[in-house]
């Protein structure tokens, strides 16, 4: 089993609080998208990145700084996005920093796939930028089917917590025997189940989390899920799609 999960825009560097174990695997392949992106002049990766004029010039001169070799920091410390904060990978033992290092994979448009303890250096890259690579004409082209063959390769069960921006590059090549569950959290409104952005980022957090402190191995077991106001709901579930409605 694997847990797929989006990556986040804020980065931290912290190289002292775990160590790092290892090297995206597909380091040869962000080693052409830096090159691609060094190519390009500051009004060219604005308009890319689509951010403001600090946010450019900030990513701009980190863009030079990036290492993707030596000391670096461990990757589920170095996303600082809502939806790391409510796993809080900090505080976790070493049985459950061992359960994530087995089964989380956080996806990412500049390193493809990454292990929670691999080493990453800060950088500005969402999956869906428009950013032509050699013959791909974006980053889903450039990526392809790497993505979704390095996680079938380990696991015939997908956990999809990602959103759907991420999501795609596994879910557009499954294949006969890949089974993939994604985890949708909403409220019921007018029978119909309405996703908030920031409570699903937090809940995506917490279901790690639980997954985490419970040695989850079974899908099956994501329905005794009840956290933050939200619990199983059979009447919107399937066998692909596991629902938790926010409880009024």
């Amino acid at each position: 089993m694997r847990i797929i999960i989006s990556p986040a825009k804020k980065m931290n560097v912290d190289t002292d609080s775990l160590p790092q174990q290892g090297l995206p695997v597909f380091l040869s392949k962000t080693k052409i998208l830096l090159q691609e992106l060094q190519n390009k002049d500051l009004p060219e990766l604005k308009k890319l990145w689509k951010c403001s004029d600090k946010l450019a010039q900030t990513s701009f001169e980190q863009l030079w700084k990036i290492k993707l070799e030596g000391v670096l920091t461990p990757a589920i410390l170095a996303y600082d996005g809502i939806q790391y904060q409510h796993m809080a990978p900090a505080v976790f033992n070493d049985q459950e920093l061992l359960y994530i290092q087995n089964h989380l994979r956080i996806l990412s448009g500049f390193y493809g796939v990454v292990r929670p303890m691999d080493g990453v250096s800060p950088y500005r890259l969402e999956m869906q930028a428009k950013l032509a690579v050699q013959e791909s004409r974006d980053l889903y082209d450039f990526w392809g089917d790497s993505i979704a063959n390095e996680l079938f390769s380990q696991t015939d069960t997908i956990i999809n917590l990602a959103s759907q921006e991420y999501s795609r590059c596994v879910s557009r090549y499954l294949k006969e025997g890949i089974r993939m569950i994604t985890c949708t959290f909403g409220e019921e409104i007018d029978e119909k189940v309405i996703e908030k952005g920031t409570l699903c980022k937090m809940a995506r957090g917490e279901m790690v989390r639980f997954m985490a402190e419970n040695q989850i191995e079974q899908p099956e077991k994501l329905r005794e899920f009840s956290r933050i106001g939200y619990c199983f709901s059979e009447k919107y579930s399937d066998s692909t799609n596991y629902v938790f409605l926010k409880v009024k």
